[in-house]
């Protein structure tokens, strides 16, 4: 009788060690295919932000006049909207995730490009993407300006300039409408009456843009988009990092003022004021006068002997 209960106590613990050693093999198998997977998913996200970095490279070569490009991903996609001012350019920075089996691949590595300024949410999510940019003269051309959204995500523009609505017209970009807007849809207002129920006000007086309760200020076209479309940490330090390029491109029509000189061509241009103005902006509050100094250099430069620019 004790014999079978000590056999009997035998075989139950030989079968508790197998499930045992069996749970232990499985879970190993299973975090290993897990980091597989999550590392796959990093892999394919970083292809996925160079790629991008050559899919925007013809917006900074011309590519950008009244044209739309739709990007198209394979799977769900997050972009998230990354900035930093250090340097003489700063940098725009792209972190990319993409949904794999039910789950956000997470990644840590930055895509970077010290020569675009991309103005969007956050985080834009999707499987398709809308891109355009406008050329952001001041007065130079300083750089291209790139507006990123989401195809899942619509914008009305209501009362609209007519410039406004010509431009949005002729670059026929889906989400971007001026009539029949989807009830879910981003309502964006221009200096209209106030029983309108909008998410986005724009001052064409004031040159301000509220949002969120937040307001920031813009000159020219291009930067009231920027203002639309992007957070407002974001467009605060990319008008920051528009002005560190229009100072390094104010030394270099600044050279190329005394190589004039020298062959003979007075120096009508001052670049002076405008660098300095340029050089002490706190935030996009003090782009008006900026914008100022900006006229008062064009002026200089259309009436000079030897233009500039």
């Amino acid at each position: 009788m004790n014999h079978k209960n000590k056999k009997g106590f035998q075989i139950s613990f030989a079968w508790l060690f197998a499930i045992i050693a069996g749970g232990f093999i499985l879970f190993l198998a299973i975090y290993g295919v897990t980091r597989i997977m999550d590392t796959g998913g990093e892999i394919t996200s970083a292809k996925t932000g160079t790629e991008l970095r050559v899919l925007l490279n013809p917006l900074e070569t011309g590519f950008e006049s009244g044209r739309t490009v739709l990007l198209t991903m394979p799977v769900e996609t997050r972009i998230h909207n990354r900035y930093s001012t250090s340097g003489n350019f700063g940098a725009q920075i792209i972190q990319i995730s993409q949904k794999s089996y039910g789950k956000w691949s997470q990644t840590e590595i930055d895509v970077r490009f010290p020569n675009k300024y991309i103005f969007s949410d956050s985080i834009i999510e999707g499987k398709k993407f809308f891109i355009f940019s406008k050329p952001f003269k001041f007065p130079f051309k300083v750089a291209d300006v790139i507006y990123l959204t989401s195809s899942e995500k619509n914008y009305c523009f209501i009362d609209a300039p007519e410039r406004i609505e010509d431009e949005l017209s002729d670059l026929n970009q889906k989400n971007l409408l001026v009539e029949n807007c989807p009830a879910e849809s981003v309502k964006i207002c221009f200096d209209t009456v106030a029983f309108q129920e909008c998410d986005i006000n724009v001052n064409e007086n004031l040159g301000s843009v509220k949002k969120q309760g937040n307001i920031v200020y813009y000159e020219t076209d291009a930067l009231m988009y920027a203002a639309i479309f992007s957070y407002r940490n974001a467009y605060e330090h990319q008008v920051k990092r528009l002005m560190q390029r229009t100072n390094e491109l104010l030394l270099l029509y600044d050279t190329k003022a005394i190589l004039l000189s020298d062959q003979g061509c007075p120096q009508d241009v001052n670049l002076f004021v405008f660098r300095s103005i340029v050089n002490n902006i706190q935030d996009s509050a003090d782009l008006m006068g900026v914008a100022n100094a900006a006229n008062d250099v064009k002026r200089e430069n259309d009436r000079a002997v030897c233009r500039l620019w």
